[in-house]
């Protein structure tokens, strides 16, 4: 899967969700830091919607710790459905990222490199130089920050045209009520990929829609 165009994410950590999620989704984000055996659930995946894999560090919001997180989620790109996996930027900046990006290349699956701004929205020069890094990395730059004001979210999709504009996949979000909206603009901008989960219940970032209400805002829009 190449997000040339926007794709929606279900976010599950229990891949039995998947039917729930085929009529609004494209696609499936495992949260493998969420769920129980992670690598069990995708040997026993029969699922029709493919999936991004993703095992988010604890110290960008997830719940996995240890060495071992990347080598699962290089062990997950090796499945036949799944096409993408996400690794954070800092884990290719200053860890053994970067390995599992070509490890999943090699095996067919698209790079996201993804980084969350918890504490708020950056200045737009430091965000564009961020994302400059993420797409460098990546097949898609991830970026997703904490909307404190309305001007973060139009600093955000002004970074998503722009990047758009000469080229370059991203996806973006701003978290929290203030951006909630974002979620469903940013692709009328050129974001590529959007997550929401199958019941709000199971949100796994603040500010999510679920994914039917998601589903039918940016169908709307377009």
């Amino acid at each position: 899967m190449k997000f040339d165009e926007f794709r929606l994410a279900a976010s599950v950590a229990d891949l039995d969700r998947e039917p729930a999620a085929r009529d609004d989704a494209d696609l499936l984000e495992f949260r493998m830091d969420l769920a129980d055996d992670p690598l069990a659930a995708l040997a026993d995946y029969d699922g029709v919607l493919p999936i991004l894999a993703t095992n988010r560090a604890e110290w960008e919001g997830g719940e996995a710790d240890g060495s071992g997180r990347l080598d699962d989620l290089a062990t997950a790109a090796e499945h036949d459905d799944v096409v993408a996996v996400d690794v954070e930027l800092n884990a290719v900046r200053h860890g053994d990222g970067a390995g599992v990006l070509a490890h999943a290349r090699e095996h067919g699956a698209t790079a996201v490199v993804s980084v969350h701004e918890f504490e708020g929205t950056p200045p737009a020069d430091d965000l564009r130089s961020t994302l400059a890094d993420a797409v460098e990395h990546g097949d898609v730059g991830k970026l997703a920050v904490t909307a404190e004001d309305p001007a973060d979210v139009l600093t955000l999709l002004m970074l998503t045209r722009e990047f758009t504009a000469r080229g370059e996949r991203v996806a973006t979000m701003a978290m929290g009520a203030v951006g909630r909206h974002s979620r469903a603009v940013a692709p009328v901008y050129g974001s590529k990929l959007g997550y929401a989960p199958v019941d709000p219940d199971e949100a796994t970032a603040p500010g999510q829609y679920d994914l039917a209400t998601l589903r039918e805002l940016v169908e709307q829009l377009w």
